[in-house]
């Protein structure tokens, strides 16, 4: 597994579920096609889980 995860946000949160919105908000994602990076732990893994259908995700 790698080290960090970089996160990028490529759907809107319009329309989207409350509880995603405030997981995406957790994460730091604030524009969309901006990118993160987050350690890559299980916590970070959970809410991947949550809102993968609104980022990608790739290995660094």
């Amino acid at each position: 597994m790698a080290d960090k995860l970089k996160i990028t946000l490529v759907r809107s949160t319009i329309g989207a579920k409350p509880m995603h919105r405030k997981t995406v908000a957790s994460m730091g994602l604030r524009k969309l096609n901006k990118s993160i990076e987050l350690p890559d732990n299980p916590a970070t893994r959970g809410q991947i889980e949550q809102i993968k259908h609104l980022i990608k995700v790739e290995a660094v």
